[in-house]
């Protein structure tokens, strides 16, 4: 079992469908490439496949939009493109994938060639809904050879409001290393006492535990893994606008910041960040593949799903706005299922969503995946976020 990695992601910014769009989008990929230090031939071949992706959404695709984006690791860094589009989609993605098919109108590469100068490369398309489609390319090995995509556990998208260039939502994600943890004692908020609840009302369905779901016992019950394991938050700062985006983004500092490994120590020290700011919604969840369970706990209108190859399972959040009114704390615990995913959205995505309606899913890669969930449930009256963890490692 090798242990878990994750890729930061910085968004740079989504080009919507437009004349203009194959050309902005080519340029900025240019300009982003050299700007994180790739050589010039590596720098034009990234702004070779984002335009040729560019000109297909132009051309074919409906209400298609671009994200440009930075990839990080401790000690390197590339650039990806994230694809989404509403439509037509395409019947046969291996086809389509073939050298020598190019739409019309393109640069004539194809997405074969774009597929073969990425460095890591995913597409999931439906017919008749729309596909998504992302590409990370990282600098070349001497000699010009592939390093290889970085196959990172987690990746998320925001989109701002329409009308907005900042966005009120975030997410993150780090990896605990494991070890022993210090005795802890049970959850209290404020200073004030409190125990791990079973139930938590909120604005989930009928507001009732989903079947499966428990909470731990107490202190020792909720011990963290001493295994590696995966901490993600995501963060819906109260409203829109950059008054939304200061809190998302102190949510995100406090959540990177802070040496807690538990869910509930986590939200609290976000919790104390977001005091003087608008606050917001917050959910923060903790995979354990190792112990095969994930621990939950949130406040405000964040939807957490474990979504299985064949089981939908809700995770609750309780009522309040982080930063101003926070109840007692209730971690949820639930089983990880090997080929599942923990998804956790804001309300800029519908809860409608059925994953029976995009079969293959879980095949894909996180980033694949939230794209495709943001195709299917976003909402233009809002911000909208989305973070997804998935396999086992």
């Amino acid at each position: 079992m090798t242990g878990p990695v994750v890729v930061d992601c910085e968004d740079v910014a989504w080009f919507r469908d437009a004349a203009e769009m194959p050309s902005a989008a080519r340029g900025a990929a240019a300009t982003l490439a050299r700007r994180i230090g790739l050589d010039g031939y590596r720098s034009s071949e990234v702004a070779l496949a984002v335009s040729e992706a560019a000109t297909n959404l132009q051309r074919h695709a409906r209400d298609g939009a671009l994200l440009l984006r930075v990839l990080r690791t401790p000690d390197r860094a590339g650039v990806e493109f994230v694809t989404v589009d509403t439509g037509p989609g395409i019947a046969d993605v291996g086809a389509a994938l073939s050298d020598g098919v190019s739409s019309a109108g393109t640069l004539g590469i194809g997405l074969g060639a774009v597929a073969r100068l990425a460095d890591a490369f995913d597409i999931h398309s439906l017919p008749g809904k729309g596909t998504v489609m992302a590409a990370q390319f990282w600098a070349r090995q001497a000699g010009g050879g592939p390093t290889g995509g970085m196959p990172s556990v987690a990746s998320g998208l925001t989109r701002p409001i329409s009308g907005e260039t900042s966005c009120g939502d975030a997410w993150a994600v780090r990896i605990d290393e494991g070890g022993p943890e210090a005795p802890r004692s049970p959850s209290f908020d404020a200073g004030r006492g409190g125990t791990y609840g079973t139930h938590s009302p909120g604005p989930f369905g009928s507001g009732s535990a989903t079947p499966g779901a428990r909470s731990p016992a107490g202190a020792s019950g909720a011990a963290v893994s001493s295994e590696p394991a995966v901490l993600v938050m995501l963060c819906d700062g109260l409203g829109h606008g950059p008054l939304a985006a200061l809190a998302a983004e102190a949510a995100v500092t406090a959540f990177r910041r802070s040496t807690a490994r538990h869910p509930e120590p986590l939200l609290r020290d976000i919790h104390g960040a977001l005091r003087g700011t608008r606050g917001g919604a917050v959910a923060v969840a903790r995979v354990e593949p190792a112990r095969g369970r994930v621990l939950y706990c949130g406040i405000g209108n964040v939807s957490g799903v474990l979504l299985g190859p064949d089981s939908r399972n809700g995770l609750l959040s309780a009522p309040g706005i982080v930063g101003s009114q926070m109840r007692s704390l209730r971690t949820f615990e639930l089983p990880w299922k090997p080929g599942g995913a923990l998804i956790m959205h804001s309300d800029g995505l519908t809860e409608r969503w059925n994953a029976d309606a995009m079969p293959g899913l879980l095949r894909h890669t996180p980033a694949v995946l939230a794209g495709q969930l943001l195709r299917e449930a976003g909402v233009r009256r809002d911000d909208a976020g989305v973070v997804v963890v998935k396999g086992d490692w």
